[in-house]
């Protein structure tokens, strides 16, 4: 079994940042891994995904430009870094892994999944 856990969510005026943590441990293994948020009232969406090697990333569109992944597989942790955060991005933020090591970061199926961290951006 993999555990994830996030860290780093909390509340910021509109137009801060905020830098979130996900801590992979247990069973880790070389794969890729995404940010997914949801908010009240709607479906959970893709954020941001990144190869194991960190050489590619994925992101959505509504968040380019603002949002950038990274990771330290010496660490087991991957980060998601918000920028000019804008109301809308406020939601629930839910780390994930995938055993699955190839096809399109932003189409792989997820397995495993943090409990999630809020993030709630006020205007």
């Amino acid at each position: 079994q993999v555990q994830l856990v996030e860290s780093g969510g909390g509340l910021v005026q509109a137009g801060g940042s905020l830098k979130l943590s996900c801590a992979a441990s247990g069973r880790t293994f070389s794969s890729a891994m995404g940010w997914f948020r949801q908010a009240p009232g709607k479906e959970r969406e893709f954020v941001a995904a990144i190869s194991w090697s960190g050489g590619s990333t994925s992101l959505a569109d509504s968040v380019k430009g603002r949002f950038t992944i990274s990771r330290n597989n010496a660490e087991n942790t991957v980060y998601l870094q918000m920028n000019s955060l804008k109301p809308e991005d406020t939601a629930v933020y839910y780390c994930a892994a995938t055993v699955v090591s190839s096809g399109r970061l932003d189409s792989l199926p997820y397995q495993y999944w943090g409990q999630g961290t809020q993030v709630t951006v006020s205007s």
